[in-house]
Protein backbone atom coordinates (compact mmCIF):
# COMPACT_ATOMS: atom_id res chain seq x y z
CA UNK A 1 0.00 0.00 0.00
CA UNK A 2 1.04 3.30 -0.87
CA UNK A 3 1.71 6.84 1.75
CA UNK A 4 -1.85 8.43 1.77
CA UNK A 5 -2.18 11.41 -0.64
CA UNK A 6 -4.00 14.60 0.45
CA UNK A 7 -7.09 15.13 -2.03
CA UNK A 8 -8.20 18.77 -2.19
CA UNK A 9 -11.34 20.21 -3.13
CA UNK A 10 -11.69 22.71 -5.37
CA UNK A 11 -14.79 24.29 -7.29
CA UNK A 12 -13.50 24.45 -10.74
CA UNK A 13 -10.08 25.92 -10.06
CA UNK A 14 -8.18 23.02 -8.70
CA UNK A 15 -5.01 23.42 -11.89
CA UNK A 16 -5.01 27.31 -10.96
CA UNK A 17 -4.61 26.52 -7.43
CA UNK A 18 -2.04 23.85 -8.04
CA UNK A 19 -0.18 26.03 -10.50
CA UNK A 20 -0.13 29.12 -7.39
CA UNK A 21 1.20 26.25 -4.80
CA UNK A 22 3.87 24.77 -6.80
CA UNK A 23 5.27 28.31 -7.51
CA UNK A 24 5.29 29.53 -4.13
CA UNK A 25 6.54 26.10 -1.92
CA UNK A 26 10.21 25.19 -3.59
CA UNK A 27 10.73 21.64 -4.99
CA UNK A 28 7.27 21.20 -6.00
CA UNK A 29 5.97 20.58 -9.47
CA UNK A 30 3.09 19.12 -11.25
CA UNK A 31 2.87 15.62 -12.10
CA UNK A 32 -0.55 14.61 -14.00
CA UNK A 33 -3.48 16.71 -14.87
CA UNK A 34 -6.90 14.58 -15.81
CA UNK A 35 -9.32 15.76 -17.58
CA UNK A 36 -12.58 14.87 -18.53
CA UNK A 37 -12.73 12.66 -21.22
CA UNK A 38 -16.68 13.22 -22.27
CA UNK A 39 -19.29 15.95 -21.07
CA UNK A 40 -21.32 14.98 -17.65
CA UNK A 41 -24.10 17.18 -16.12
CA UNK A 42 -22.04 20.83 -15.08
CA UNK A 43 -18.89 19.62 -17.28
CA UNK A 44 -17.59 19.68 -20.54
CA UNK A 45 -15.10 17.36 -22.19
CA UNK A 46 -11.60 18.45 -21.62
CA UNK A 47 -11.98 20.49 -18.01
CA UNK A 48 -9.54 19.45 -15.59
CA UNK A 49 -10.99 16.63 -13.23
CA UNK A 50 -7.73 16.40 -11.07
CA UNK A 51 -4.35 17.73 -10.61
CA UNK A 52 -1.64 15.65 -9.19
CA UNK A 53 1.27 17.11 -7.50
CA UNK A 54 4.18 17.46 -5.16
CA UNK A 55 4.75 20.56 -2.60
CA UNK A 56 8.38 20.03 -1.24
CA UNK A 57 8.71 16.81 -2.74
CA UNK A 58 5.28 15.63 -0.96
CA UNK A 59 2.26 14.06 -3.01
CA UNK A 60 -1.11 15.73 -3.40
CA UNK A 61 -4.16 16.03 -5.28
CA UNK A 62 -6.55 18.59 -6.33
CA UNK A 63 -9.82 17.60 -7.52
CA UNK A 64 -12.42 19.63 -9.25
CA UNK A 65 -15.45 18.69 -6.95
CA UNK A 66 -17.95 21.04 -7.21
CA UNK A 67 -19.54 23.10 -4.87
CA UNK A 68 -20.63 20.91 -2.44
CA UNK A 69 -17.63 21.53 0.23
CA UNK A 70 -15.15 24.15 0.85
CA UNK A 71 -11.68 24.46 3.05
CA UNK A 72 -11.94 25.09 6.82
CA UNK A 73 -9.00 25.52 9.13
CA UNK A 74 -9.44 22.13 10.42
CA UNK A 75 -6.86 21.41 7.79
CA UNK A 76 -4.29 23.41 7.25
CA UNK A 77 -0.53 22.71 5.30
CA UNK A 78 2.28 23.28 7.99
CA UNK A 79 4.97 24.62 6.03
CA UNK A 80 8.51 25.08 8.04
CA UNK A 81 10.47 27.71 6.64
CA UNK A 82 14.57 27.76 7.08
CA UNK A 83 14.95 31.26 7.88
CA UNK A 84 12.84 34.61 8.06
CA UNK A 85 13.33 35.22 4.81
CA UNK A 86 11.91 32.30 3.59
CA UNK A 87 8.90 32.80 5.99
CA UNK A 88 8.77 36.89 4.71
CA UNK A 89 8.77 35.68 0.69
CA UNK A 90 6.43 32.93 1.25
CA UNK A 91 3.88 34.92 3.65
CA UNK A 92 3.72 37.47 1.01
CA UNK A 93 3.07 34.99 -1.80
CA UNK A 94 0.04 33.70 -0.08
CA UNK A 95 -0.92 37.04 1.07
CA UNK A 96 -1.73 38.13 -2.68
CA UNK A 97 -5.68 37.35 -2.56
CA UNK A 98 -5.66 35.87 0.89
CA UNK A 99 -6.29 36.43 4.73
CA UNK A 100 -3.94 36.91 7.19
CA UNK A 101 -5.27 35.06 10.56
CA UNK A 102 -2.86 34.48 13.73
CA UNK A 103 0.02 32.87 15.21
CA UNK A 104 1.37 32.53 11.41
CA UNK A 105 -1.57 30.89 10.07
CA UNK A 106 -2.69 32.79 6.82
CA UNK A 107 -6.09 31.24 4.79
CA UNK A 108 -5.21 32.01 0.69
CA UNK A 109 -6.79 33.44 -1.74
CA UNK A 110 -8.32 29.54 -2.52
CA UNK A 111 -9.74 29.49 0.99
CA UNK A 112 -7.23 26.57 2.00
CA UNK A 113 -5.47 27.00 5.70
CA UNK A 114 -1.79 27.11 5.89
CA UNK A 115 0.98 27.66 8.88
CA UNK A 116 3.78 29.52 7.89
CA UNK A 117 6.37 28.77 10.82
CA UNK A 118 10.39 28.80 10.84
CA UNK A 119 12.40 26.38 12.31
CA UNK A 120 13.85 27.76 15.09
CA UNK A 121 10.65 28.25 17.04
CA UNK A 122 9.82 24.75 18.53
CA UNK A 123 12.84 24.48 20.04
CA UNK A 124 12.14 28.26 21.98
CA UNK A 125 8.68 26.76 22.91
CA UNK A 126 9.88 23.26 24.44
CA UNK A 127 12.53 25.16 26.16
CA UNK A 128 11.55 24.92 29.96
CA UNK A 129 12.77 28.18 30.48
CA UNK A 130 11.85 30.02 27.55
CA UNK A 131 8.42 28.46 26.17
CA UNK A 132 5.98 30.53 28.33
CA UNK A 133 7.83 33.78 26.88
CA UNK A 134 7.86 32.68 23.68
CA UNK A 135 4.10 31.21 23.73
CA UNK A 136 3.28 34.97 24.71
CA UNK A 137 5.18 36.51 22.05
CA UNK A 138 4.11 34.48 19.08
CA UNK A 139 0.30 34.68 20.26
CA UNK A 140 0.35 38.10 19.84
CA UNK A 141 1.87 37.75 16.11
CA UNK A 142 0.36 37.55 12.88
CA UNK A 143 3.04 36.45 10.84
CA UNK A 144 5.45 34.83 12.87
CA UNK A 145 9.04 37.04 13.59
CA UNK A 146 11.23 34.88 15.05
CA UNK A 147 13.95 37.69 15.54
CA UNK A 148 10.86 39.01 18.21
CA UNK A 149 10.49 36.28 19.84
CA UNK A 150 13.67 35.43 20.47
CA UNK A 151 14.14 38.62 22.01
CA UNK A 152 11.08 38.24 24.29
CA UNK A 153 13.12 34.98 25.28
CA UNK A 154 16.38 36.95 26.63
CA UNK A 155 14.34 39.35 28.45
Amino acid sequence: MDAPIPCLWFHGNAEEAVRFYTSVVPGSGITRIRRMDRETPGRQAGDVLSVEFTLGGKAHMALNGGPNYSFTPAISLFLLCEDQEEVDRTWDALLDGGTPVQCGWITDRYGLSWQIVPKGLGKLLEDPEKGDRAMAAMLGQVKIDLAEIEAACAA
